[in-house]
């Protein structure tokens, strides 16, 4: 049956025949597309089409502790199904399973990893209530007064961030498009929120092939690589490897300063052209900010308020930033950046620019219910690397693909593997940790540029964090949003940035 032609009825609609599918009651055509369909205003036909898809989303995509779960339960069966000793009964195999889940649900080096992230999400949450910040980014929202305009500057300067800091470029992307949608607010701007909410969430897309990316910051380490092959190689094979990967081979090649030139040209043009032909909102979304200090103090009650205290605190911990970045290291660089000195200076800002005690604990209570996400998922992926590693379905799964691969197919390969396997271990510096000896022995095997293969990897581990929930948990905390609200442009997102990378692989 076909769709009925609508042409008579609604002269002014600029298409016809309009393909709808209704697995409900009513069969193949429904008749919501006739309410959907205004003769003078198309508009609420684009509406009607959104909301479909919009819905379809809705109803595939669970809550991300669901879908944690899901993974959980998969990583359990395909390491049941293809590894261990088959003499093995199920139930031993299970056993033996479930405990490389718990030795990896509670790794400890991990769930520093998980502190820290949770500090960096309320740390960065609670400097975006401040006044300074709060001005700040309300001066870069007035040029974003639609839709269009308002996915372009946040996807633009979330990207250029993230090139520089991963954990940066995730707070400011979050904080940014939240401010976005409070003005929006504020000034009744009608606004598509979850599209500037993918835009937060675009740096994600090229952190890896940036300054702080996991894998080429530790193979840039003097005898790193060697380090990482230990008990893989015998020594006469370990002295025949790199003592390390320089910047200049990897995130300052040629191949990935074209791949990251080419995203930043790209992905914000095609998100001011996705919002611009979307159907904007009314959004009245409650501005981030905390309760008036109390006007009568009592005692020691006085100490909490005290801007002298605070900033005396504040000023120091940013001074000894200072001392240890720019004054201690020989060198300029930029190697002082790491998840710990991120949080460290997050403190010492939000106690300065909060200006006293009692307005920075107002503004942590009410940032610290968007770590709730990270404090209870971060395990569950930490149980599925466990999972991966101990059993050896990583290293299954790394090897089918080399031997299956040529010099040219090889880099394509790695970074269909590595997309796929950043769905289960969600880190990029876990990936390079259990993925990473494969790569290089392969090459080694195959003749072939490791450098090259490495930021293979990363653009493997980064295209599918468009698909994983996982990191956008600080953004959704931070904006309001759903998961599943933002992921249908984070697929259009990863969709495109997929055929940058592959065009990378493939031209250089």
């Amino acid at each position: 049956m076909t769709t009925p032609d609508l042409s008579d009825k609604y002269p002014h609609v600029d298409f016809l025949n309009l393909q709808f599918t209704n697995f409900g009651k009513k069969g193949f055509f429904s008749g919501k597309i006739e309410t959907a369909i205004c003769p003078d205003d198309n508009s609420k036909v684009k509406q009607y089409i959104e909301n479909y898809y919009e819905n379809i989303f809705k109803k595939i995509f669970p809550s991300p502790f669901t879908i944690a779960v899901i993974l959980t339960f998969l990583s359990v069966l395909l390491a049941l199904v293809y590894t261990g000793e088959k003499d093995l009964g199920y139930l031993s195999r299970s056993l033996t399973i479930i405990e490389y889940w718990e030795q990896g649900l509670w790794n400890a080096p991990l769930m520093v990893f998980a502190m820290q992230m949770m500090l960096m999400l309320v740390l960065g949450h609670v400097l975006a209530l401040s006044q300074p910040i709060n001005k700040s980014i309300q001066y870069m929202t007035a040029y974003c007064n639609n839709t269009a305009s308002a996915a372009f500057w946040v996807c633009l300067l979330t990207l250029i961030v993230s090139l520089f800091n991963w954990g940066l470029g995730l707070i400011f992307g979050a904080i940014f498009a939240r401010k976005v949608a409070e003005n929006a607010g504020k000034n009744k701007w009608p606004l598509h929120y979850p599209i500037i909410g993918a835009c937060g969430y675009s740096g994600l897309m090229v952190w890896h092939g940036g300054i702080s990316g996991s894998a080429p910051v530790k193979a840039a380490e003097s005898g790193h690589i060697q380090s990482l092959m230990t008990g893989i190689y015998n020594q006469e094979q370990l002295d025949q490897l790199p003592d390390m990967l320089s910047f200049t081979d990897t995130v300052f090649s040629t191949m990935n300063l074209s791949v990251s030139i080419i995203l930043l040209m790209t992905l914000p043009g095609m998100m001011y052209f996705i919002g611009k032909k979307s159907i904007a909102k009314d959004y009245q979304l409650n501005s981030m900010n905390i309760d008036s200090e109390p006007t009568e103090l009592m005692g020691a009650e006085r100490l909490d308020h005290s801007k002298l205290l605070a900033g005396i605190l504040g000023a120091g911990i940013l001074s000894f930033a200072f001392y240890k970045s720019v004054i201690l290291p020989e060198s300029v660089n930029l190697n002082f950046i790491s998840p710990n000195f991120i949080n460290f200076s997050l403190l010492g800002l939000g106690i300065l620019f909060h200006g006293n005690f009692y307005r920075f604990l107002k503004a942590i209570d009410q940032a610290i219910s968007g770590a709730s996400g990270i404090l209870i998922q971060f395990p569950l992926y930490f149980g599925i690397m466990g999972i991966m590693k101990h059993s050896g379905m990583i290293h299954s799964l790394s090897d089918f693909f080399v031997s299956i691969s040529t010099e040219t197919t090889f880099p394509i390969f790695t970074f269909i593997s590595a997309g796929i396997v950043n769905v289960f271990v969600p880190s990029g510096g876990g990936q390079w940790a259990i993925q990473g000896p494969i790569i290089i022995e392969a090459s080694q095997q195959l003749g072939l540029n490791i450098s090259k293969n490495v930021m293979a990897l990363t653009y493997g581990d980064q295209l599918t964090n468009m698909l994983q929930p996982f990191w956008a948990l600080p953004l959704l905390g931070i904006t309001g949003l759903k998961a599943k609200e933002i992921l249908p442009y984070t697929l259009i997102i990863m969709l495109v940035g997929g055929i940058i990378f592959v065009s990378g692989l493939l031209i250089f």
